[in-house]
């Protein structure tokens, strides 16, 4: 016969929840509802008044042509800098596993660049690609390649992907490796005797087997590329040039902090946070059904 455990009602529970669930109330749900309350106000930065206005700026935002750029670009670098950092990060978890030797002082040294801050990973990609005094920037210059990011959108653009990218490898890396380690010794040694090659054990029997690494990764890193990446993009082109490297994050801050629209900033934010929500929420409905456990 068995027996039923009944457990004694306790505090303990709610006292190890609470110092989270006051996190989250003070720094997302009271942001996130003071931003949804301002997104339907004009107020005026230097007054404090204001003026209920319902939908009209989000109304005006879809009209703005550079908004809409914005909105595009935004696109275009979260996917860039989340397909560069898993690519490479995939890669170096990949010889970090093989080796034996000196494998703890190779993983270190992979791992230090997440110990930065994102506006210092700015100035230090700042200082190597200056047009005037950047040592890979002269590089760059002796091999024909006429680097200048202060006048070329372009470039501006792949120098904050590959900054980015570089300060999310490391985080990468941690996940990858480790789910990798998981895999049995014995399904990866069996291939082997079954004639398997390094590149065909990989992509036959390791990346399917560590696909729910990968796709937990996916979701980390585009919400990463939308609110995270301020911090580099502020330090290293400040947006420019020509707005060229300003996305929504950046935008917000722009519009808000500098240009004092506060209504049209938090309708922004707004736009920007349910944004981020529907990609989570698709990734998780459709592409989650691709990933093997």
């Amino acid at each position: 016969m068995l027996k039923r455990v009944h457990f004694q009602p306790s505090v303990l529970p709610y006292l190890l929840v609470a110092p989270q669930i006051l996190v989250t109330l003070v720094f997302f749900l009271w942001p996130a509802g003071q931003a949804l309350y301002q997104s339907v106000l004009i107020e005026d930065a230097w007054t404090g008044n204001s003026e209920f206005v319902w939908f009209e700026n989000f109304q005006l935002l879809f009209e703005d042509t550079e908004y809409l750029s914005v909105f595009y670009r935004t696109g275009y670098f979260a996917g860039a800098v989340a397909l560069t950092a898993m690519f490479f990060s995939l890669i170096l978890a990949g010889f970090a596993d093989r080796i034996v030797k000196g494998s703890t002082i190779y993983r270190t040294l992979l791992i230090w660049p997440y110990a930065i801050a994102p506006v210092l990973a700015g100035a230090l990609f700042v200082f190597m690609f200056d047009p005037t005094l950047g040592i890979l920037a002269y590089g760059l210059k002796l091999i024909g390649i006429d680097w200048n990011h202060k006048l070329d959108g372009d470039q501006a653009m792949l120098l904050v992907v590959i900054a980015a990218a570089w300060k999310q490898i490391p985080y990468n890396f941690l996940f990858f490796l480790a789910a990798m380690q998981s895999i049995p010794k014995s399904v990866i040694e069996a291939a082997s005797i079954d004639g398997a090659g390094p590149i065909k054990r990989f992509w036959t029997i390791i990346f399917p087997l560590i696909s729910p690494t990968t796709f937990f990764l996916l979701v980390i890193n585009v919400v990463y590329a939308f609110f995270d990446t301020f911090g580099i993009i502020h330090a290293l082109t400040d947006g420019g040039p020509a707005n060229s490297t300003t996305v929504l994050v950046f935008k917000v801050f722009k519009d808000g902090f500098v240009g004092l629209d506060l209504g049209g900033s938090a309708a922004q934010s707004v736009i920007l946070m349910s944004l981020v929500i529907a990609l989570t929420v698709v990734q998780f409905r459709f592409v989650e059904r691709k990933v093997e456990y």
